[in-house]
């Protein structure tokens, strides 16, 4: 199983590791992780690379 790391699209910076799910609602990303914790991040998904499990978001 591969699952995604999300990064911040202006720096690369890690905002979360070992994503299984992401949920989009209006402009805010709700990122569960493979324990089950949640992260909600106001932002927009830019992309997702499932081959290199690359997920790359703006945040306002």
């Amino acid at each position: 199983m591969c699952l995604a790391t999300a990064y911040k699209e202006s720096d690369n910076t890690v905002i979360c590791r070992n994503i299984s799910r992401i949920d989009v609602k209006d402009d805010q990303l709700i990122i569960r992780d493979i324990l089950g914790d949640e992260k909600v991040i106001t932002g927009k998904l830019l992309m997702v690379d499932l081959a290199n499990s690359v997920v790359k978001i703006q945040c306002d």
